[in-house]
C-alpha cells in the first residue's frame, strides 16, 4: 500500500464532465449527479483501509449534505485485476452493505479519474451550484482508524459552508490515502 496525499484545492475549475454505469443499473451523467447547492465527488474503492476506516462517517456526512442541496457521488477507478475486492459485483456488496445514499459508480477506463486529476482513494471534490471547484481535502483527521468520533468534520463543514455561500474555506487539510491502482497502459 503506498499512501498518496492530495494536491491543494484549485479553487474555480469546473468540473469534469462524465457518464458512468452505477452499482444501481443506472448510467450517471454529472448533470443528474448534482445537488441545487453542489456537488461532491469522490473516488473511492473496496479495499483500501482509509475508505473502510471512514465508510459509516462518509454515508453519515452525505446524507447530511444532501439536507443542505448538496448532492454526492463516489467513483470507484481503480484496476480490479490485481484488487479483485473492488470489482463491480464487489462494488454492489458494498453499495447495499452500507446503505450508500449516494451513486457508486465504476470508471473502468480511468479516463474519468484521470479527468479530475483524483490520485487516492479517498479522494474528494467539492463543487458549487456552478460546478466549481471549491474544497479538495479531508473527511477529518481520523486517516486509517476507523471508530474514531468527535473529530472536526472537515468535509461536511466545508460543504455546508459551500452550500451557503458558494465558497469553500480558504484552509483546507489534504486528503491521505491509497495511491489509484492505474492499469499499466493508464500511467
Amino acid at each position: 500500500m503506498i499512501s498518496t496525499v492530495t494536491p491543494v484545492c484549485a479553487f474555480g475549475t469546473p468540473a469534469p464532465d462524465f457518464s458512468l454505469e452505477g452499482t444501481d443499473g443506472r448510467t450517471w451523467p454529472l448533470t443528474d449527479c448534482a445537488g441545487p447547492e453542489g456537488l461532491l465527488v469522490f473516488f473511492i474503492c473496496n479495499h483500501c483501509p482509509y475508505v473502510k476506516a471512514i465508510n459509516q462517517k462518509l454515508v453519515r456526512d452525505t446524507a447530511e449534505l444532501k439536507l443542505h442541496g448538496i448532492n454526492s457521488v463516489g467513483i470507484m477507478s481503480n484496476d480490479p485485476t490485481d484488487y479483485p475486492e473492488d470489482s463491480f459485483e464487489n462494488m454492489k456488496s458494498v453499495a447495499a452493505q452500507f446503505s450508500y445514499p449516494f451513486p457508486y459508480l465504476i470508471d473502468r477506463t480511468q479516463s474519468v479519474a484521470k479527468s479530475f486529476g483524483a490520485v487516492c482513494t479517498p479522494d474528494f471534490f467539492g463543487y458549487n451550484s456552478a460546478l466549481e471547484l471549491q474544497y479538495r481535502g479531508r473527511l477529518d483527521a481520523s486517516g486509517r482508524l476507523e471508530g474514531q468520533s468527535g473529530m472536526r468534520r472537515d468535509l461536511f463543514l466545508a460543504m455546508k459552508q459551500v452550500a451557503e455561500t458558494g465558497v469553500g474555506p480558504a484552509d483546507q487539510v489534504a486528503s491521505i490515502g491509497c495511491s489509484i491502482k492505474w492499469r499499466p497502459e493508464a500511467v
